[in-house]
C-alpha cells in the first residue's frame, strides 16, 4: 500500500534534527579544536527571545546560528517545495522574519547574531567566528588551538 503524500513528507521531516546537524556539528568540533568553550543548543539569555542559539559565547555575548538553506531560505540552495506551494511560502517567510526579528531583539541587548549557511566553509565561519569573539572579549587570551601530547 502506498502512503498519501502528506504522510510520506510529514515523516521526513519528523526525521530531520533541530539540533546538532551536519553543519552544526563541524563547526562546533572546529571551534572546539582552536579552543573556543561555548554552549551548545542554549537559550539567548535576552528578555523576550524565546529562540535557542545552536552556539552561545556568554562572555563575549555571541550567539551563532548555523541556518539550513532550506528552512531558511538560502539565495543560493533555497527551494519551495511544489506540493502546498502556498503554506511552504507562508511558513518559510515567517522563518526569515522571525531570524531577523531575533538578530535585532540581540542586538538592542549588547548581543551579536552570527548567522552561517550549512554550506558555508566550515574554515570560513571559523575565522569570522574567532574574529568575533576576539573583539568583544579584550584583554582575554581567545581560542587559541588545543595541543597534544
Amino acid at each position: 500500500m502506498i502512503e498519501p503524500l502528506d504522510d510520506v513528507i510529514r515523516q521526513r521531516f519528523q526525521r530531520q534534527s533541530r539540533r546538532d546537524t551536519d553543519a552544526e556539528l563541524r563547526l562546533r568540533r572546529a571551534a572546539h579544536a582552536a579552543g573556543l568553550r561555548y554552549l551548545v543548543d542554549a537559550q539567548v539569555p535576552v528578555p523576550g527571545c524565546r529562540s535557542r542559539a545552536d552556539m552561545l559565547f556568554r562572555g563575549p555575548r555571541i550567539a551563532v546560528f548555523v541556518d539550513g538553506c532550506f528552512w531558511h531560505r538560502c539565495p543560493i540552495h533555497g527551494t519551495l517545495p511544489v506540493h502546498n506551494r502556498d503554506w511552504w511560502r507562508d511558513k518559510l517567510d515567517d522563518n526569515v522574519a522571525r531570524d531577523k526579528r531575533v538578530d535585532q531583539l540581540l542586538s538592542g541587548h549588547g548581543w551579536l547574531a552570527l548567522r552561517f549557511w550549512e554550506h558555508q566553509p566550515t574554515e570560513q565561519a571559523l575565522a569570522l567566528l574567532r574574529t568575533a569573539v576576539a573583539e568583544r572579549s579584550p584583554g582575554e587570551a581567545v581560542g587559541e588551538p588545543a595541543r597534544r601530547s
